[in-house]
Parts: C-alpha cells; structure tokens; sequence
C-alpha cells in the first residue's frame, strides 16, 4: 500500500480474496459456448476464444519468470542485490494476478463491444510493423513522462510509493501498482492494439506478440539477476538505447531518480536521467560467479503437491505452510507430469539461499518425492543423489551439509549419512544429521512438572535417545512391545525401573513417530498433546487433542532473506535438523554427526539459544494439566 493511498488504489474485486476470478467466468462461459455449442456458424470465432488461451498464457509466462528468477538469485550467478527479500514483500505482491485479470476483462468488453475485434486473421506483417512504431514512439516517450510525474511527491505517495516498496526487485514486483496506476498503464498499452484494430490491420500474431513482448521485458527488468549478454551491445551497440537490462532498472529501484525508462532507455539518454552507475553494475553482475555457500541444508520433495509450495514455485504458497488445496486438480496434469521428470532428472538443484551473520546458508533439494524413498528399487538412485551432492558440496568448500527429512533414513537408505563417511573417509565437509538438536527440541517441548510420557509410533535414533534422557532423568516413559526390551538393555539397573512396559494410554503427553495409527491416537485421552519427534508430523485425527510442530525453533531476526515456510512449518520456524547444521558451523564443530554419534544435547540446546534460536510455545492448557 502506498504510503498515502489516493483514490483508485484498490482492485474493484479485492474483497473476493481467492474468488476474484469469477469475474471473468461468465465471459469465459459464454466464449467456450459460442465456439463448441452454439449452432450458428458466425459465432464460432477462434478470437473470441482465445482470449482465454491468452490469459492462461500470461499467467504460465509469469510464473516461469519468477521460477527462474528464484533459482537464479539463490545460486547467486550474476545478482545484481544481495540485500534480503522478507514475507511482507511477498504478501504485498500476492495480487501480481490482477492485472491479468484487468487485461481479460478489458479486452472480452471490447469483443462483445466492437465488431471490429471479431474474427482477426492469424498474421498480418503491417500490424505488427504499425504496433512496433506505436510502442517506440508514443507509448514509450509517454510511460516516461508519466513515470516522472508519478515520482512527484503529491503522486508518489498517493501511488508510486506502493511499486518502490520492494527495493530487491522480483518478476511479480513489476505489476505491483494500485489498481488507478495500472488503468494507466494499460491506455497506453492499447495505443497500438486499438489503433491496429481501427485500421483493419490487426492479427492474432500482433496481438500474442506484443502481450509477450510487454511481459517478457517487463518480467526480465524486475529480475535480480543480470541476463543480457554483452555481445549484443558490441555488435550493434545502438541496442543500448532500445532495450533495458535488469541491472539498469534495478538501479531506479535503489537510487528513484533515475532510469525511468519502460524498456527503451533512449529517452532516459535524451533526457540526461541515466544513472551514471548503469554500465559499471551492468558489467560487474555479470561477472559475478555463483555463491560459494558455507552451510547446506539437502533436503527432497514431499508430495506430489510439494512443487508448487517449492520457493521456486508459487511464491503465495511457497510463504505459507504446507497445505492441500481444492483447486490442485486443477492442475493435476502439470502435478502428474512434474512426478514423472522427477525419475528422469538426476540431479540436485537449489531451491534457496540465507544469510545468518557471517555464514552463507544454501537449501539444496533431492529431486524426489517421499514415496520414491520407500521403494526398494529407486534407493541406490537416492543414494547415489545424496553422495553426489555431498561430493559436490566438498568440492566447494561447504563447512557443513546437514540431511534433511528422509535423505538420513536409517534403514531405508543410509543410517543417518554414516553410509557416505564410510566410503568417503577423507571428506572435509561435515554431514550433520541434526539428531542430537531434534532430542533437546523434544525435551524442551515437554510441559514442566510431566511425571510420564507416552512413546508411540515407529522409533529412531531420536526416539531412543529422548527415552533414555526422560528416563535418566526419572520421568516414566510407557513403551509397547519389542521396543522395549531394546531400549531396556541400553539402560542401567537404576533407571530401568523408569521405563514401564505398558499399553497403557493414561497419560496426556504423547512422544510420536512415524507410522502413528489412527487407531492409537482415538485411544488417547481428551486433551492428550502429542509432540513428534519424527520429521514428518502425524495425521490429525483428533480435533480434540493438540498437535504440536515437528521439532523445529523460532529463529532470530537476524536470519535473512527468510521469504518461504520450510514445509508444513509457520513462518520464521526452522526444523531442528536444519538449524543443526547451522550451529555446527558457528560453533566450529571439527566431527560428523551421523550414524550412531551423537552430541551432548545440553551444549547443542545452549548453543541454539545463544545463537538467538527460540524454542516455540506449548499449548498452556497442556501445561496446567500435565
């Protein structure tokens, strides 16, 4: 919002939130109607229908813009900024749609409205040549002038000042503006398509290739990475003066009075408002090589659904938790055919990049889902995944990686990375399985004054060792089954008697695992809190029962560039085993953790909170009664 909104500023349909676009359902009804039902002949005309190809179209254009401007800007290969992106930048650039939507209804009244828009042939050169001259000229000298104008005080703040609030710019930054700016915008864009129309040169091609062209330079100059190679400049230097780069605009965004250019900066040269900076950043982005990070967290797909929660996917999503939506299956093609090329590519990809004091923290991701780690014929191939991004990260010189939800399975696939430091004797980085952090999370999260806890579900490495800790400490821990004859052999004479044998199910403090029936949870009784200590939280089937996170802390603000949830995580609340390898290098922990080992979990929790992690809150009812 800009800092003194004028009139105009919001979107006509802003109070239908997620339902906005039903707005152009009844056009789209009527099109599809026209073509594939109605009997009459003249009324089945492709142009009319491909207005909602169109939409669809800028908005599959937008959304790989934005995916590859976030895979770029995490590797770090020609950035241009490297100050930080934060979640009120993304919720503000939620509505990025908009404008799309605008465009849509614009142009359906404007069929319906003027015969002229029916039936356009596919090409016509004249068309395009006219839209061409009418961009360079009128529309690109107005969008200047007018562009000044709004960075009058008495403008900028009533509209302007929205856009500029998003100093590091991304693709969605570039149609950011109150809704008063955008119909703006949009006259002029319909200079050359309304001028074409009337004068009977119009095609479908002029058209697509002009939204393309907006878009396509619009999207790129909000990039923050530097993509226009130089040899196009030394082969027709002219070019400078016809198209902008991203470094170019990213310097109004960083100094405002300058560049104001829309994408052709000769008017920014004939008017002497070129930042004397633009081809000094321009060729220092692009010289600048991908970012050596410090810390890797390695981490995999979980869901088919989970692409599009990816900070590479849906920038909305990517900023909430991981939940299911209705509208998914709307999609469900691109769902199915994203879980295919997962068992066809075979490499590790980037999917985001922070700053935590001095360290440079990169999250790397397997590109496999949770189902694929369960069966038997594609673990090698994980395997092999994980060991080559290990390998890779070595090579780099990372401090530390640290394995993420299912790559440190311990039967599964390689006991808790103590697979690859048996291959791998000599390696430098060290592999941090965070187990140790994930045990102090737990304890911490139990309610003070709990006298026994319930222990269910599949255990692991961190579910033994949290049995032994409650248990040395003289808490009861109820356990079924052969479990606990194991967990009675670690154990000495003096606290054996700590760990009951029982089916009990009395107790309102839960430890869960993997593999948590439904069963066992209706068992539980009303009020039970059940704390995970797996990496994957368990269904909710009690609605009666509190469900706390995956063990995972709040971390300090000044972690940086932190724009996406981890998972099914809230925001700013980092999984413990990722945090683990973060304090691992801070603290300058010479030995892996993996396998068996394990660290003290007092000095592990210390360190957390020195560092300025903070433990998140239990329900305090639970704690009353526990």
């Amino acid at each position: 919002m800009a800092t003194k909104p004028g009139i105009l500023t919001e979107w006509p349909w802003a109070s239908l939130g997620n339902f906005k676009y039903l707005v152009l359902a009844p056009f789209v009804g009527h099109s599809i109607y026209s073509f594939f039902i109605s009997k009459e002949e003249s009324q089945r005309d492709f142009s009319y229908i491909f207005i909602f190809l169109y939409i669809v179209m800028r908005m599959v254009h937008h959304q790989m813009w934005i995916s590859l401007s976030r895979y770029r800007s995490a590797k770090g290969d020609n950035r241009i900024l490297d100050r930080s992106i934060e979640f009120d930048q993304v919720d503000r650039e939620t509505n990025w749609d908009d404008q799309i939507i605008f465009n849509g209804v614009a142009f359906y009244i404007a069929y319906l409205k003027f015969s002229e828009t029916h039936h356009l042939p596919l090409w016509r050169i004249d068309g395009i040549i006219i839209t061409a001259l009418l961009h360079t000229g009128p529309v690109e000298f107005l969008y200047y002038w007018i562009h000044r104008a709004l960075h009058h005080h008495f403008l900028y703040s009533r509209y302007h000042s929205h856009h500029h609030s998003s100093i590091v710019t991304e693709p969605h930054t570039a149609v950011i503006h109150p809704f008063a700016e955008i119909v703006t915008y949009y006259t002029l864009f319909f200079i050359p398509l309304v001028t074409t129309v009337l004068t009977g040169t119009a095609s479908i091609a002029s058209v697509v290739a002009y939204a393309i062209y907006l878009d396509f330079m619009n999207l790129m100059g909000h990039c923050n990475f530097e993509l226009i190679p130089k040899w196009m400049f030394s082969i027709f230097p002219p070019l400078k003066y016809l198209i902008y780069t991203p470094s170019f605009h990213s310097l109004h965004h960083t100094q405002f009075g300058s560049n104001y250019s829309l994408f052709m900066p000769m008017y920014d040269y004939l008017y002497s408002t070129v930042d004397k900076s633009s081809d000094t950043l321009y060729e220092k982005s692009l010289e600048r090589k991908a970012e050596l990070p410090d810390v890797v967290h390695l981490t995999h797909l979980t869901t088919p659904e989970s692409i599009y929660h990816l900070r590479l996917g849906f920038a909305s999503l990517a900023s909430k938790p991981h939940t299911s939506k209705w509208y998914f299956w709307l999609i469900s093609p691109v769902t199915l055919w994203s879980f295919f090329i997962t068992w066809i590519y075979g490499h590790t990809f980037v999917v985001e990049r922070n700053l935590f004091s001095n360290l440079k923290l990169q999250t790397w991701a397997i590109p496999k889902y949770s189902i694929q780690y369960f069966m038997q014929w594609q673990r090698d191939s994980i395997n092999n995944l994980i060991e080559e991004a290990i390998m890779e990260a070595d090579q780099k010189g990372v401090k530390v990686l640290s394995l993420g939800l299912l790559n440190q399975q311990e039967k599964q696939v390689n006991n808790n990375g103590e697979l690859y430091i048996r291959r791998h004797p000599k390696l430098k980085v060290k592999v941090v399985d965070g187990s140790s952090l994930a045990v102090a999370v737990v304890l911490n999260s139990i309610p003070k004054g709990t006298s026994r806890v319930v222990l269910r579900g599949r255990l692991s490495k961190v579910a033994y060792s949290i049995a032994l800790t409650l248990c040395q400490g003289g808490t009861q821990v109820m356990i079924d089954g052969e479990e606990y004859k194991r967990l009675k052999a670690l154990l000495n004479p003096e606290v054996a008697s700590n760990l009951v044998p029982s089916k009990s199910y009395a107790s309102k403090i839960w430890l869960v695992g993997d593999e948590l029936s439904e069963d066992e949870q209706l068992k539980a009784p009303k009020g039970t809190l059940f704390i995970p200590f797996s990496q994957f939280p368990p269904r909710k089937v009690r609605k009666d029962c509190f469900y706390f996170n995956t063990p995972a802390m709040n971390i300090p603000k000044h972690l940086e560039n932190v724009d996406s949830c981890e998972n099914w995580l809230p925001r700013r609340v980092m999984s413990a085993w990722r945090i683990a390898g973060i304090l691992h290098a801070l603290e300058g922990w010479n030995e892996h953790e993996c396998g068996n080992k394990m660290f003290d979990i007092q000095k592990v929790w210390k360190a957390s909170l020195q560092h300025g992690f903070s433990p998140l809150t239990t329900p305090s009812a639970i704690e009353a009664e526990a």
